[in-house]
């Protein structure tokens, strides 16, 4: 399992009212997406509302992805903290619960130096014997991996990925050239997957692909088959999807989709609130547009 490629959704934590995460329906989302033919799971990343869970819910998530994968595909599990302490902790128990791979994030409150930024992702990756996938999203991160840090840690011997949500595709272009083999990319939701594909990429790790699978299996399959053209238009269709998950928020927008579809996942978490009826209506308008 040590090789990753393909659609990777970011999955949503369903967690009720009273803070329980609703595991029969993570369960069942699971096992459809497997149906749909994606190549890995990834709980706990931006779609799965990480900064706002604490410990229990957080383990809660990874081990109902990992029982309900039962080995067909790769979990890759969300780790994030504003300590490199507490993310070392987390790496080592979702390595023990059966995770596959580690997705890296960093929060910071303060800002930190890029020597600081490096030793958090070292640290994470001495800690564990599963690869190790680095997250950057300059949006939403206070403290980002420059292009010098992330050609240090491709030298590392299980940082071998890299998830990058800059809405910037030549970036991604940069890290391929400095880094070649040593960090294989991943798009996100913010770049457009079958540009990303053309230029290298091994696939995308996002929250649509939870409401989309089969069409971003089948967007997959016609990258990989080199028929571009075809690839496109479908490409053009989806991005509806991509365009409703960048105007609300993320969590709220998926969650929405999956309702509509008939998974009971709930709101996000408060703060957060769920989508308007307006907002919702967009949603759905996008998803029938793409069935």
């Amino acid at each position: 399992m040590s090789e990753f490629h393909g659609v990777f959704p970011y999955l949503v934590s369903p967690v009720g009212a009273d803070g329980a995460v609703r595991t029969e329906v993570l369960g069942k989302l699971c096992e459809d997406l497997i149906g749909a033919g994606v190549h890995g799971l990834t709980p706990l990343g931006s779609t799965g509302e990480f900064a706002y869970l604490d410990a229990a819910q957080r383990t809660a998530v990874v081990q109902t992805t990992v029982e309900a994968a039962k080995g067909r595909v790769p979990v890759v599990a969300g780790v994030a903290s504003t300590s490199t302490a507490d993310a070392v902790a987390q790496a080592k128990a979702y390595q023990k619960l059966g995770a596959d791979g580690i997705l890296a994030i960093l929060e910071a409150y303060f800002p930190l130096t890029d020597a600081q930024v490096e030793s958090y992702f070292r640290a994470i990756a001495n800690a564990v014997d599963i690869p190790v996938v680095i997250y950057t999203n300059p949006q939403f991160q206070r403290s980002d991996l420059t292009l010098d840090i992330i050609a240090r840690l491709a030298e590392h011997p299980r940082i071998g990925y890299i998830k990058d949500a800059s809405t910037n595709t030549g970036r991604l272009l940069s890290i391929m050239n400095r880094c070649g083999d040593a960090l294989r990319v991943f798009s996100a939701s913010a770049h457009i997957p079958a540009a990303v594909m053309l230029i290298g990429g091994l696939g995308w790790m996002a929250g649509p692909a939870c409401i989309i699978p089969r069409q971003s299996v089948a967007l997959y399959d016609l990258c990989k088959a080199g028929r571009w053209e075809d690839a496109m238009a479908l490409q053009r269709r989806l991005w509806r999807i991509n365009e409703a998950f960048a105007r609300f928020n993320l969590a709220a927008c998926i969650k929405a989709g999956l309702a509509i579809q008939g998974y009971d996942v709930g709101d996000p978490v408060p703060p957060q609130a769920p989508l308007t009826v307006e907002a919702r209506k967009v949603v759905e308008a996008a998803l029938g547009q793409v069935s």
